[in-house]
């Protein structure tokens, strides 16, 4: 009633045959939105579409795919549809069989499917009601389906309280909220259910219900007849969240105890199904009966679905006032009653954990056990909460320490939540001192010290004795183990120094039956590449071979961990991507982070150098918001970088000075390297050759490559030309013959494309210069690293000038110059029209050759960038979001011809005054 409007827009959004669409529902309690959500089910099942329903239980959000399963069961005959790895996936999540639990990526294209499996059926409408209760796991399904149906016959309805969070992601999706019905509508309802209200009280319940529709139709029922005729004076009412509350819990209080104690095992076990009220029933030794339903049913507190055997409340309110009126020794039997009766192993254990009061490592270790099969399923924050109630309920505190020290790790490794991860270690620390020799108390430890003001050398030492004197026996099968030398190699590379790699080579040589075969390349490849085998490259490129039909995060991310310096990042995009929209709908924060890290740096060397901007800034984001403060140089130096490369030197130099101090009492000599390489690429924009001489230099001597300096590989070509430049034609040809001598041009082919330029570069014969210039520009492969080559054509071109060769200089020029105006690098841009005027070519004024029309959204946001408004700022004012307008900085700067935010206001002054604009 009085929700035409209301049904109409919604039924137009969601009810379709072909192009679906996502709205969610919001609503104060009692507002109407199930009723809402039942009439456009209807209307979706009449016009022919299969309709899909949901509805979270307050007392079930800790059941993992509690919600999913509602859902997705109805479409069980459609399982054999699906490829083997979705199948598996669903039904391990659904609990319908054992298997390798999926990870949450996988999951959601699983269920996304198998809802286009059902439109086999019909178009597809999945409708989910009280969203704010429905478990973690299943809401991030839920949420990825959401965002993902654009274009296909499926659309998505979810309702929600306003007053409530929930773990469903609400931002980017369309919202409607359902206000309180206006005052005709209000009375029209009243009228209707109770027509002989007196108009005194009518009025007064108008007046408190103010549209609510529950209250409307409650608050009448509350009162006595003689105060609903006008007889009697009417009670003194509460606000209307208490007074909703009330009015439940003096019914249920009214009600025989026999219907009490069924209605509070309803609402603790959550499901509605019948068939354990009756086993609750019996465990009551005959006392009670379903019989006893009915005063609930008659006071319309409760219905009963008969061909589904579920209970349902009227209102998710009626059950929390069960519970609210309920005491706790009343709780801890119904949770006991449940644990009897159900079979699911998962579910019984989490009730008898709730039941216990005392310490029982019975039901500890099964609640252990519940943790690791919820974990296995994906769901994290669950198993942290089972592995702290079982941890709460041993006896012994060498368990319960080791229990909270499992917790944490999980919490910090998995979650990113460190500040819990921080209380759960401590607790642990004080029941059992020696709990810290635990190779998960030192691996979350160590995450704590790093993103605290923890130095690298401390939490190295900490984790490399932890492996040592661990009872582990070097099981290369032990998964904390293999974790753990995982951590030390990073820690190992963050320090930089040689002798912090004898604990992990040492732990490699007695691992048995030998080492895992990821963790023994990236040892070479990562660690110290300069002197990596053939065999570890070969070994890497046949682990790769698999990412695409990888589903754990941790190792996708491992892997990308090895290709680093390599170059094969490239072959890991699309399962980089994966990990990433999996942090996105809310999978682990390492690996989110670790996603984001590879795609910046292949984006960087692939030229897509706006991308890596924008993922640079979901990653400083995301290292802000989650505690994870260690892994935001890694992203500032890749907006460093591209800074560098596109000549905006200031920005550049301000970045490298903030990862430099931050990096330097913390020992993390990697990150130093990283600026370094950050200031060498600048001085060389700006022509100063001597100091990115000694800037690259100061990453690695030339002549020479340092063990464990992995980023030497990195700087070759800037300390090459830089040091010819700048007239250190000695060092220069000592440090090729370093890198012929090392055949790291066999490493990798943009290495091999940067050697031979290298090489060209300090021949001192024409001939043989520009004979491995070509080699090298024309090497398979080569134009994959666009920045790179464009580079080395430029110094072929001008070695090409200098030879008199003059049209073959301006042709590799051109092809520079092209390469480098689509990147935005302006100071090569400048360098190399420099370079073809003095070949003798008629090239426009740079001014002019770089200026290009703004977009209106470009204007828009120059505009109010140059007023000294944040990124963050202007997103708000745009309703964009803050990583966009970065990206759109990043393409008006080339267009207006500079390179600062600072120079922004002057600049767009003079562009008005121009008229170009126009």
């Amino acid at each position: 009633m009085g929700r035409d409007a209301d049904l109409d827009r919604i039924v137009d959004l969601v009810v379709t045959e072909d192009v679906g669409s996502a709205l969610l529902l919001s609503g104060e309690a009692g507002v109407g939105k199930t009723e809402l959500l039942d009439a456009v089910a209807q209307t979706a099942s009449e016009a022919g579409m299969h309709v899909l329903r949901a509805a979270g239980v307050q007392f079930e959000a800790d059941v993992s795919y509690s919600a999913l399963n509602q859902a997705l069961l109805p479409l069980a005959d459609l399982f054999g549809n699906l490829g083997s790895t979705h199948q598996d996936a669903i039904e391990v999540a659904l609990g319908l069989r054992e298997g390798t639990p999926p990870q949450r990526l996988l999951l959601s294209n699983a269920a996304l499917a198998l809802l286009q499996a059902g439109v086999l059926k019909g178009p597809v409408l999945l409708v989910v009601d009280d969203l704010q209760w429905v478990d973690r796991a299943s809401a991030a399904v839920f949420g990825f389906i959401a965002r993902r149906i654009t274009g296909k016959p499926i659309s998505f309805l979810g309702a929600s309280r306003t007053e409530t969070g929930s773990f469903f992601e609400r931002s980017g999706l369309p919202q409607l909220e359902l206000p309180p019905l206006d005052d005709e509508a209000a009375t029209r309802l009243v009228d209707s259910r109770f027509p002989s209200l007196a108009p005194t009280a009518r009025r007064r319940v108008l007046e408190t219900a103010q549209g609510n529709p529950l209250a409307l139709l409650e608050l009448p029922s509350a009162l006595r007849a003689g105060q609903r005729g006008a007889h009697e004076n009417l009670p003194y009412v509460l606000p209307l969240s208490q007074r909703l509350q009330s009015l439940f819990v003096s019914r249920i209080q009214n009600l025989p105890a026999a219907t009490q104690y069924l209605l509070l095992v309803a609402s603790m076990d959550g499901t509605g199904d019948l068939s354990t009220l009756h086993g609750a029933a019996r465990e009551s030794g005959g006392d009670v009966t379903l019989e006893d339903l009915v005063p609930a049913e008659h006071d319309q507190l409760v219905s009963v679905d008969a061909s589904a055997r579920r209970l349902l409340f009227r209102h998710p309110l009626i059950s929390s006032a069960v519970v609210e009126l309920s005491t706790s020794s009343q709780r801890r039997a119904a949770h006991q009653v449940l644990a009897r009766v159900l079979s699911d192993p998962e579910r019984r254990a989490w009730h008898l954990g709730e039941a216990a009061l005392e310490p029982d490592e019975q039901v500890a270790a099964q609640l252990e056990q519940h943790a690791r099969r919820i974990l296995n399923r994906g769901d994290a924050v669950a198993a942290i909460a089972a592995l702290t109630r079982a941890a709460d309920l041993s006896p012994v505190d060498t368990e319960r320490a080791r229990r909270l020290t499992e917790a944490a790790y999980i919490g910090a490794d998995a979650t990113g939540s460190l500040r819990s991860a921080s209380d759960l270690l401590e607790d642990a620390r004080r029941v059992d001192p020696y709990q810290r020799r635990s190779l998960h108390f030192a691996a979350a430890a160590v995450q704590l010290l790093l993103n605290s003001d923890g130095d690298v050398r401390t939490a190295h030492r900490l984790l490399a004795g932890a492996i040592s004197e661990g009872k582990h026996g070097f099981d290369a099968t032990n998964v904390a183990l293999t974790d753990a030398l995982h951590l030390l190699l990073l820690l190992c590379f963050y320090g930089g120094s040689p002798e912090l790699w004898e604990p992990l080579h040492a732990a490699m040589k007695q691992l048995r039956p030998e080492p895992p075969q990821l963790l023994a390349v990236a040892v070479h490849t990562f660690g110290d590449p300069a002197r990596a085998r053939a065999e570890d490259v070969n070994e890497l490129d046949r682990i790769l071979a698999t990412a695409m039909d990888e589903t754990d995060s941790a190792r996708i991310v491992r892997m990308g961990t090895a290709s680093i310096y390599p170059d094969r990042l490239s072959a890991l995009r699309e399962p980089s991507w994966r990990v990433v929209h999996q942090g996105r709908d809310g999978g682990p924060v390492r690996r989110h982070l670790g996603g984001l890290m590879h795609l910046c740096l292949d984006s960087y060397h692939s030229g897509r150098w706006d991308e890596t901007a924008t993922l640079a800034d979901e990653g400083l984001q995301l290292c802000e918001e989650s505690g994870y403060s260690f892994f935001a140089w890694y992203f500032l130096y890749n907006k460093a970088i591209v800074s560098a490369s596109r000549g905006d030197t200031d920005t550049a130099q301000a970045l490298a000075d903030q990862i430099a101090d931050w990096a330097t009492p913390r020992g993390v000599r990697s990150a130093l390297d990283y600026s370094r390489h950050v200031q060498a690429v600048a001085s060389i924009s700006d022509g100063n050759f001597e100091r990115a001489y000694q800037l690259a230099g100061s990453v690695n001597p030339p002549g020479q490559l340092r063990p464990y300096t992995p980023h030497a590989l990195w700087v070759m070509f800037d300390l090459v030309e830089s040091a010819i430049r700048a007239n250190h034609r000695t060092d220069a040809v000592e440090h090729v013959r370093a890198l012929q001598e090392a055949h790291v041009g066999e490493f990798s082919p943009r290495l091999a494309l940067l050697l031979g330029g290298c090489a060209a570069l300090t021949s001192e014969e024409d001939d043989v210069a520009l004979r491995l210039f070509d080699e090298s520009l024309n090497a398979p492969g080569a134009e994959r690293w666009p920045f790179d080559r464009a580079r080395v054509q430029l110094a072929h071109g001008e070695r090409l000038r200098r030879s008199r060769e003059t049209m073959a200089a301006r042709n590799s020029l051109l092809s520079a110059l092209r390469t480098f105006e689509q990147l935005g690098a302006r100071s090569w841009i400048q360098r190399t029209t420099k370079e073809l005027r003095a070949a003798g070519w008629n090239v426009s004024r740079a001014d002019d050759h770089e200026k290009q029309e703004l977009t209106p959204q470009e204007r828009q946001i120059a505009q109010l960038a140059a007023s000294g408004l944040t990124n963050k700022q202007i997103a708000e004012q745009l309703f964009i979001s803050h990583r966009t307008v970065g990206a759109h900085l990043y393409q008006v700067y080339p267009k207006l011809g500079i390179s600062s935010r600072a120079a922004l206001r002057d600049a767009l002054t003079a562009l008005e005054a121009s008229g170009f604009d126009d």
